[in-house]
């Protein structure tokens, strides 16, 4: 008995000195008798489970991160819902890109205002050595376009509706693509939870019944075919506490999930679809389908600082974001430089990159069809010398920036992704504006997209296959040792570039959370180069602006929102803009 005590304390667990003593006077007692060797063994048995248990507790809570951070992996969408349908896929061992193809199918559920199958994609992928490509399934110019469609471009900010803007919708052709070269789950099963979701319903969400509910909206909704989606049977439309539901959709979709992507392009589902959009008026037929074609490019990489940042290459908007960036990185910010009067400052000079931003946006096309070199904008040098031309105690008249006036978009959503190997996803996706052209195909439940409204005032001609230009720009940031990652993009049209900007040189540089750093009030620089204050931001720095010469304006809606994940020292931070009630999920 005393050789077998020995050998089991010898096994493995190192007991303290107190437990060895206990357990010699255990082993005396043994000869005792029959009834005290049955208490020795439950005693030693109770000791040894004791120390496992705390070994345990010891090693979960070294590998637990603090706070709200995660270990392994996270997801960060528009809403939790589709965050915890991309995080359930990562748990299951599917991919960075399966997880975020779950999520978008998701979120063309909770914000179809947003996105979904009728739009366009851009994915910018990082595999778990580093490298970066794009998938870019962005829509283009169908075949049969109207010659006179510029002529009709709206001269003011709003929803710009019909059949003659929808563009070649990419969505499904993208997923397909990321997920030949990068998934590891069967197609079909991250089609389950959208389509049980589609068919079952859930709760209205908030932010969608808000657009449903506002003055300009709710008229158009009930005027259009989105409003067998969105009203009740007596025309009204459906509010928070009322069920959701896609039947058609839903049907669409296992269809795509049994038969794969190119159902929608070539099969009955394209039939379909061309159907209901050619009886709305529309051009796009089954040969603009058929030969739609993805994207796959190297992500253009610019040094900025100590990280790099992979963006998407043009007609993105990546190369405007990493101008701003490169000007404001050579002041050397610190959160010193949001104290005392530097606050001022840094704003000031914030404002007037973005203004010499906007100079650049008519370079913003697409390669294929308008040459342009942006090598410029993303170059350090040139950073500098328009940084010398910043004055920091006054503006400069707008044809100094070489501005051309234009209208402002709105709409989108992005979903980021960080997997457990250090792969990663950032993606960005669209029908462009709010609830794209308000066309509903009826035979397959998709909401088909205005993305040709894009060329307006950044194009005097457009050609058929075209993709528009675009302030999408899902992003990559690495530090050069690999140590830090953050993957970020945006939504809200063409406050993209402000949204993402701003919160990259809030986190990188000022000091703040990522929480922080998204969530503090956003300045936007518009398609006029006048400045609008998100509302809730410091009155005193609005004035000061103003006496620096920048042209104030208010604006009514605010639909910037950015979602993140970073990952640095082994924990990773996640979150979802709580502009459109979003929020992440890891584990």
């Amino acid at each position: 008995m005393r050789e077998e005590l020995r050998r089991s304390s010898e096994g493995g667990f190192s007991f303290p000195a107190g437990v060895h003593g206990a357990l010699c006077v255990v082993r005396d007692s043994v000869r005792m008798g029959k009834e005290r060797r049955r208490l020795v063994c439950v005693c030693c048995g109770l000791v040894v489970a004791v120390v496992a248990v705390l070994l345990i507790i010891v090693c979960v809570s070294r590998s637990k991160c603090p706070g709200e951070r995660f270990s392994h992996a996270a997801v960060a969408a528009d809403s939790l819902r589709c965050s915890n349908i991309g995080r359930d896929i990562l748990l299951e061992g599917g991919s960075a890109v399966d997880a975020a193809i779950s999520a978008l199918l998701c979120t063309a559920l909770v914000n179809p205002q947003s996105m979904g199958l009728g739009g366009g994609a851009i994915f910018t992928i990082m595999d778990s050595s580093g490298k970066v490509k794009v998938i870019s399934s962005r829509e283009t110019v169908p075949k049969n376009f109207r010659q006179d469609l510029l002529q009709h471009c709206p001269k003011t900010v709003k929803l710009t509706t019909g059949p003659q803007w929808i563009g070649v919708p990419g969505e499904l052709r993208g997923y397909a693509r990321a997920h030949a070269l990068y998934g590891k789950l069967p197609w079909a099963r991250l089609f389950e939870p959208i389509i049980k979701l589609a068919r079952d319903g859930f709760p209205m969400p908030e932010y969608l019944a808000q657009f449903l509910q506002h003055k300009f909206i709710k008229p158009m909704v009930q005027n259009s075919s989105l409003c067998e989606l969105f009203c009740h049977k007596n025309k009204t439309v459906l509010g928070v506490g009322d069920t959701l539901r896609y039947p058609k959709l839903a049907d669409t979709l296992e269809i795509i999930a049994k038969q794969g992507a190119e159902a929608f392009y070539t099969g009955q589902v394209a039939q379909d679809l061309i159907r209901d959009v050619q009886e709305a008026g529309g051009q796009l037929s089954l040969e603009d389908l058929e030969s739609f074609e993805v994207r796959v490019d190297e992500a253009r990489t610019v040094l900025l600082g100590e990280y790099k940042m992979h963006i998407p290459p043009l007609p993105a908007g990546g190369a405007m974001i990493s101008l701003i960036l490169n000007i404001m990185h050579g002041f050397g910010l610190s959160p010193a430089s949001l104290q005392g009067n530097q606050t001022a400052l840094t704003l000031h000079r914030y404002i007037e990159a973005a203004k010499f931003a906007n100079g650049q946006r008519m370079k913003i096309k697409d390669p294929h069809y308008s040459p342009q070199n942006v090598d410029n904008m993303m170059d350090s040098s040139f950073a500098d010398e328009v940084r010398a031309m910043i004055r920091d105690h006054s503006t400069h008249p707008a044809s100094f920036y070489n501005i051309t006036p234009s209208t402002d978009r709105f709409g989108t959503t992005h979903i980021s992704v960080l997997a457990a190997d250090g792969s990663a996803v950032s993606v960005t996706s669209t029908i462009n504006h709010i609830f794209g052209s308000f066309v509903l195909s009826r035979r397959t439940g998709i909401i088909l997209n205005n993305e040709l409204e894009d060329f307006c005032g950044r194009a005097n001609s457009i050609s058929a296959g075209e993709q528009p230009p675009s302030s999408m720009a899902p992003t990559i940031l690495q530090s050069k040792d690999r140590k830090k990652i953050l993957v970020i993009g945006g939504s809200g049209g063409s406050m993209i570039t402000t949204a993402i900007a701003q919160s990259v040189m809030n986190h990188l540089w000022l000091g703040k959370s990522l929480k922080g750093a998204i969530s503090e009030k956003v300045v936007f620089v518009d398609a006029q180069n006048s400045v609008n204050f998100e509302p809730g931001f410091q009155q005193s720095l609005i004035e000061e602006m103003r006496t620096r010469g920048h042209i104030i304006k208010g604006r009514e809606f605010f639909l910037n929102v950015v979602n993140a994940v970073e990952k640095e020292h082994g924990c990773i931070s996640a979150f979802s803009d709580y502009r459109k009630k979003g929020m992440a999920a890891g584990y």
